[in-house]
């Protein structure tokens, strides 16, 4: 069964509740495919399943309570927090990757949190790592309003209107919007471990001998 299939069975206020809650958790830095939920919950609003603006009201409200809870999370654990997490998911919070979204946060500031939410893997880790590196919260609160909606709000606009415009070969579209959605997320987070692992490479230590001769 498809995603969007599976929403369909769901009443059209639980799937508001769903797509808000997966979101929101997914902020909060539990990696969870709410790229691909949103975007199946938008195909169902041009169909007219459910509201688009309510859905991009569920969608942005989940987006910016998560990640501001993230932010508490990161704030009170500190790198302890990363330590633990990656211990526990490496995949998603290894040493490389946590090294690369500071570099980028450091690099970048509020402009990493509001550019983040476009990104499959800092999306997850912009919350709890803005905390964690003690961003005033006020900066923090701005670019993740301002990200949630755009993110959230932009792609159930951009989805619904597309799926309106392309009636004809909608049944094809919950296919290709997902796996777009799928492709950019893959490819983002491709991209983000090489050159994490790149930066942890150009970190580590020269040996002595090296440096000797």
């Amino acid at each position: 069964m498809h995603v969007d299939e599976w929403l369909q069975t769901i009443p059209s206020v639980w799937v508001y509740v769903l797509v808000g809650a997966i979101i929101g958790l997914e902020s909060l830095g539990i990696p969870l495919p709410g790229e691909i939920v949103l975007v199946s919950a938008a195909l169902l609003s041009s169909r007219g399943v459910v509201d688009p603006v309510v859905l991009g009201l569920c969608a942005s409200g989940g987006a910016i309570v998560g990640d501001s809870i993230g932010y508490v999370i990161g704030r009170k654990g500190g790198r302890p927090l990363f330590d633990r997490l990656g211990r526990r998911f490496p995949k998603h919070f290894g040493p490389a990757h946590i090294a690369k979204a500071e570099e980028v946060f450091n690099r970048h500031g509020m402009w990493a949190v509001f550019f983040g939410r476009f990104v499959a893997l800092l999306r997850i880790l912009a919350g709890p790592l803005a905390g964690a590196l003690h961003m005033p919260y006020w900066r923090f609160l701005v670019a993740n309003v301002l990200g949630g909606v755009a993110w959230a709000g932009g792609t159930t606009a951009a989805i619904y209107y597309l799926g309106v415009v392309a009636d004809k070969w909608l049944k094809g579209f919950s296919w290709v919007g997902l796996v777009i959605a799928l492709l950019f997320g893959l490819g983002s987070t491709v991209w983000l471990k090489r050159k994490a692992a790149k930066a942890a490479r150009e970190e580590e230590p020269v040996p002595e001998t090296a440096t000797a001769a």
